[in-house]
């Protein structure tokens, strides 16, 4: 089992184009060829992680938080992510970051602290636009069939929970073959008109290779007919943050005393609110404040994040609880989210949670 087979499944269920423009996901060192022993799996890249990816003999550590952020000129341990960088190579053991294209998923980070807190009927929170690109290719009545079968294999055709989704519609195509074509109908240098249908599918722009390559696999056609288009729809499943809604309304008292139990917290920083009970719930991992007018938006009277700074918190104008709960503890359920969609695909190799504490913030009681 290669590290690369690894990577490629969890790339397939989080798309590297989907991380942030920031960001530095994917295999930040190490060879993608080398065979795995077994996965260590943490939030953050420390010197004691790589000790301890040692000592569980995992040549692989599966990170949320990438060690590298920005290009290194130099390696010459001048700081901890030098440090770590030659620890690792010095020990064959291979980085890889999966972060905010795990934030921007459906059933991500976010779902997973949906989760945590038993939301129900959970949704992105701001879906992304421009993620989106619609296939139109016209075929014979007779190959229809499968070509559909071609793009749904491929990706297409999955709008929300449905999935198998195209038009078809039917019209008349016309053509002449020159004396060097091979024409599937008709003959060279005659006009032809043939009963054609017209497909279109919408996929994710970034199998359009994929998706392209099944259609010229599956088309009857000598040269295909078709087109592209981007568009800019909002993609439903794909996008920052989430919002559900909790089993039972709660006093805002009852909620701080939920929240803080179901995330395991030390301390909660909040904002006062003129709601009542909490019902609705919005949730982003890490820095969330530029969420903030979306969770407004769509009535959340709660708004669980991090990070925010002093002035932010006048931002809730006492219309939503912001309740800031600390970028490690709204992260570090990641860990398992990560464990768990390893194990569903792989047992040829063991995926341990990391027992580090990796958050540098520590609480005076």
């Amino acid at each position: 089992m290669t590290i690369k087979e690894l990577t490629d499944y969890l790339e397939k269920i989080a798309p590297l184009s989907y991380q942030e423009d920031y960001d530095n996901c994917g295999l930040i060192v190490g060879d993608s060829n080398a065979e795995i022993t077994n996965v260590l799996v943490s939030l953050d890249v420390t010197l004691e992680v790589i000790e301890e990816a040692i000592a569980k003999k995992c040549n692989l550590i599966i990170a949320h938080h990438p060690l590298i952020f920005k290009g290194l000129k130099k390696l010459n341990g001048k700081n901890y992510i030098e440090k770590s960088v030659i620890k690792a190579i010095k020990n064959d053991i291979a980085i890889y970051a999966i972060h905010t294209n795990l934030d921007n998923i459906t059933n991500g980070v976010n779902f997973k602290i949906a989760e945590k807190l038993n939301l129900q009927n959970v949704s992105i929170l701001k879906p992304k636009s421009d993620t989106l690109m619609k296939l139109t290719v016209f075929c014979p009545k007779e190959n229809t069939p499968r070509l559909q079968d071609a793009f749904y294999a491929a990706g297409a055709g999955e709008i929300g929970n449905y999935s198998n989704c195209s038009f078809k519609s039917t019209g008349i195509g016309s053509f002449k073959p020159n004396s060097v074509a091979a024409p599937v109908i008709g003959q060279n240098n005659k006009y032809e008109e043939v009963e054609e249908n017209r497909i279109e599918v919408v996929f994710p722009a970034y199998l359009e290779g994929k998706i392209l390559e099944a259609m010229r696999k599956n088309h009857s056609y000598e040269e295909v007919a078709y087109y592209l288009h981007k568009i800019e729809n909002d993609n439903q499943g794909v996008g920052s943050g989430a919002i559900g809604y909790l089993p039972e309304a709660m006093s805002k008292s009852e909620f701080l005393a939920y929240l803080k139990n179901s995330m395991n917290l030390n301390v909660i920083r909040f904002t006062e609110t003129k709601a009542e009970k909490i019902k609705k719930v919005a949730v982003c991992g890490g820095v969330g404040s530029f969420l903030l007018a979306d969770a407004k938006k769509q009535g959340a009277d709660a708004f669980v994040t991090a990070d925010y700074k002093y002035h932010e918190f006048f931002d809730a104008e006492n219309q939503i609880m912001i309740a800031d709960i600390g970028h490690f503890e709204s992260e570090v359920y990641t860990k398992d989210l990560i464990v768990e969609i390893i194990s569903k695909k792989f047992t040829n190799f063991a995926s341990y949670l990391s027992e580090i504490d990796t958050n540098p913030i520590k609480y005076y009681h």
